[in-house]
């Protein structure tokens, strides 16, 4: 197997744990509370504890990275990931657990952005689109796979097994990093910005945690705002104090790269839509159609299945089309496709439904591909793990934000209805309302010069080729004119 494809394979056995560890412990959320003797609600504390982790420690993963070597911290972030989930399943309590969860933040908030980084250093830009879909086909296994994985395993062994199904999948990963990757590190690491981590986690945890809680009654509201307020100000204090740094832990400065701004601006107004259907599409499927788990699971699974259909494709479409036409008219079909769910009702037949998320998931992930590798476009090699660094923050305030924004919605609707319970009708604004934020990407996408990622998509290489064609075309046409002049001069002058 190539280069081009391993290595991709191989970030993406951690990827595949990670989102398939996300979707199994929704599912097996009120077995694991019983067992443990709390309340399905109060053990979403584990799931907000994970994003909390996650956020605090994503801006290190740039520096170490470039300090210990790529292959290195990667390796060691998925045995980070094992023990945390060695640890949740022997948990007997939820302090247990959700020190165990945090654990398991660490390792993924590693994870991550060091094996993006590990792929973009070791690919050539020329095939980094290719590379990107092959990276994320076993991630999207996860997905769809894991909510009835989950439940059987619940149901017939016990939700133990959920976390343990993890340690050979990382074995396997570890021992393939270790032998095909490159132990590729920066020759001049920068120096830590110890200060910076610290404003940048307190705000990044702040902001995460606080959209995370946001809409879910876990916490009252005045602490919500509050945990938001005060992750605003540290970011704010982080902007000053990166100003004044050479080498900060979030550089803003990358903003200036015309492809960058706008996966960073782009991609956060479409992940903050498309990331709100995880969240709603379930509880509308489950609470308002009223399906079990299992039917929700088999109805919504089709989405990752258009998802894996596009990523043979993928590659090809950007080849012919390009970056900024591509995404620009992408967004706004991906966005149309988000609110039909708002015509959703129980007498719409399930076979429909998952037709329009079978199409749906087809586009949104032709527009995370193009969205995930244009972002690399303009980034020299040096400055890669910093832009690493920042995709990947901004991906987790994004689907953060997502969730707030259709919780926020669903209860704005059921108060200006004056109901208190919630029925299928509470979803449809939500739906409307997150599919506008993802349209208003295409604005920033259309931003992007024409010929915007060119190297790296191949159509620079087409557009040569018919130039060359063109070229040829007119010193051709011109011979055949000037030829056609000569012999009717001749015909002139005989006649």
């Amino acid at each position: 197997m190539t280069k081009e494809r391993l290595i991709p394979l191989i970030v993406a056995a951690a990827l595949f744990m990670e989102n398939m560890d996300a979707t199994v412990i929704a599912t097996s959320l009120p077995a694991i509370a019983a067992d443990i003797g709390t309340s399905p609600l109060t053990l979403k504390l584990a799931i907000t504890s994970y994003l909390l982790s996650l956020a605090v420690f994503i801006p290190a993963s740039g520096w170490t990275a470039d300090r210990f070597g790529a292959r290195a911290v990667f390796s060691i972030a998925i045995g980070v990931f094992m023990v945390g989930s060695i640890g949740c399943a022997l948990s007997s309590s939820l302090t247990d657990f959700v020190i165990a969860r945090i654990l398991q933040g660490i390792g993924g908030a590693m994870m991550t952005p060091v094996g993006r980084l590990v792929l973009l250093r070791s690919i050539d830009k020329r095939a980094l689109v290719g590379a990107m879909a092959w990276m994320t086909i076993p991630a999207l296994v996860g997905p769809v796979i894991g909510p009835p994985l989950g439940g059987f395993i619940t149901t017939y062994f016990s939700w133990h097994w959920i976390f343990l199904i993890n340690i050979p999948i990382g074995l396997v990963g570890i021992f393939m990093a270790q032998r095909y990757i490159d132990p590729i590190r920066s020759d001049h690491p920068e120096r830590f910005d110890l200060l910076g981590l610290v404003l940048a986690g307190v705000g990044l945890a702040g902001i995460a945690f606080g959209l995370s809680v946001a809409g879910l009654n876990l916490l009252p509201w005045p602490i919500v705002v509050g945990l938001i307020g005060v992750g605003c100000v540290s970011m704010t204090l982080y902007v000053f104090h990166a100003r004044r740094t050479a080498s900060p832990v979030l550089d803003f400065t990358l903003l200036r790269l015309a492809t960058l701004r706008a996966s960073i601006i782009g991609g956060f107004l479409f992940r903050l839509g498309i990331g709100a259907l995880p969240f709603l599409l379930p509880l509308l499927m489950q609470i308002g159609f009223g399906l079990t788990p299992f039917q929700s699971g088999m109805v919504t699974f089709a989405s990752s299945a258009g998802a894996m259909g596009m990523k043979a494709l993928a590659a090809r479409i950007i080849k012919t089309f390009g970056f900024r036409n591509i995404m620009t008219v992408n967004a706004v079909i991906s966005s149309v496709f988000l609110a039909a769910c708002a015509l959703f009702t129980q007498a719409t037949p399930l076979l429909l439904i998952m037709i329009i998320l079978l199409v749906g998931g087809f586009f949104r992930s032709l527009q995370f591909t193009a969205i995930n590798t244009v972002a690399y476009a303009e980034v020299d090699t040096a400055q890669m793990s910093r832009a690493t660094t920042l995709v990947s923050v901004n991906q987790q305030l994004s689907i953060s934000a997502g969730v707030a924004v259709g919780a926020l919605c669903v209860e704005s609707t059921m108060a200006w209805r004056n109901m208190t319970v919630l029925t299928a009708d509470d979803f449809a604004p939500a739906f409307v309302v997150v599919s506008i934020l993802s349209a208003l990407s295409a604005y920033f996408f259309w931003q992007m010069p024409d010929d915007a990622g060119h190297e790296i998509s191949g159509r620079k290489a087409i557009e040569m080729s018919s130039r060359k064609g063109a070229e040829k075309a007119a010193v051709k046409t011109a011979a055949k004119t000037g030829s056609e002049a000569t012999e009717d001069a001749r015909d002139q002058r005989l006649g």
